[in-house]
């Protein structure tokens, strides 16, 4: 009887290792090898709660598996096809090329454009969807200077002209700038639709030169083993001196 009892045990000890082993919880996504096991079982005349007991499983769950077996004549579990999807993928590429016509766009604006070209009516929440399934993120533009084509060129030449500098050379140079920062809020709420690794970006970015009366200037340096300490200008003005 000992003997009997322990093996058991034993036995179902190792169902329960082997339900770990696959994953499984103790109510959902039972593969169809176990529940044509568990359907073995019953067919041999075995109570279902004395089945559920063994495969450690709650009786519920071992019912409707007999009940779906005895309607379908299948252990296999049915597979649903899920929802249907509120776009087609023509239309997901529109979405997509309004927020890139219009950076700036919210998704609710998207969605009403797109009720107005196709008479179909989406929420905001399926436009940031179809948005992040083509690699648009809803994101804070970068604030820059307003930069003129003549700067962007100058830019461009240094870079050209400096590309091949050793770090020899570089350990010569300092690099110093003064910027002003305001110390009124700042509202940036406004979101953009750009894809990773594009902040910098033209069309990302935000120019912004204007700064409140309430603000403070600070200087600092780099160079290529260290920084200067940040020096705040007294009269927030920066001059040669």
């Amino acid at each position: 009887m000992d003997s009997c009892c322990f093996k058991s045990k034993f036995y179902r000890k190792d169902l329960i290792d082997e339900l770990k082993i696959f994953g499984m919880s103790s109510r959902y996504h039972i593969h169809d090898f176990m529940r044509g096991r568990i359907i073995g079982k019953i067919e041999e005349g075995r109570q279902i709660i004395d089945v559920a007991r063994e495969f450690d499983i709650a009786h519920s769950v071992v019912s409707r598996l007999w009940k779906s077996f005895k309607t379908t004549g299948m252990c296999s579990r049915w597979h649903g096809g899920g929802r249907v999807r509120s776009t087609t993928p023509a239309e997901d590429r529109y979405i997509v090329l309004s927020a890139k016509r219009n950076r700036r766009t919210t998704a609710q604006h998207v969605a009403n454009q797109f009720l107005a070209a196709s008479r179909k009516q989406i929420s905001r929440k399926t436009v940031a969807r179809r948005l992040r399934g083509g690699g648009l993120y809803a994101r804070r533009p970068v604030v820059c200077v307003p930069l003129t084509r003549q700067h962007r060129t100058a830019r461009l030449q240094w870079c050209r002209e400096h590309h091949n500098w050793t770090e020899q050379d570089w350990a010569c140079v300092l690099f110093s700038d003064e910027s002003r920062f305001s110390l009124s809020s700042d509202c940036r709420r406004q979101l953009i639709w750009r894809e990773s690794g594009t902040a910098y970006r033209l069309e990302n970015s935000q120019e912004k030169d204007r700064y409140p009366t309430c603000s403070i200037m600070v200087w600092a340096s780099i160079m290529i083993n260290g920084r200067t300490r940040l020096h705040v200008v007294a009269n927030g003005t920066m001059t040669g001196q």
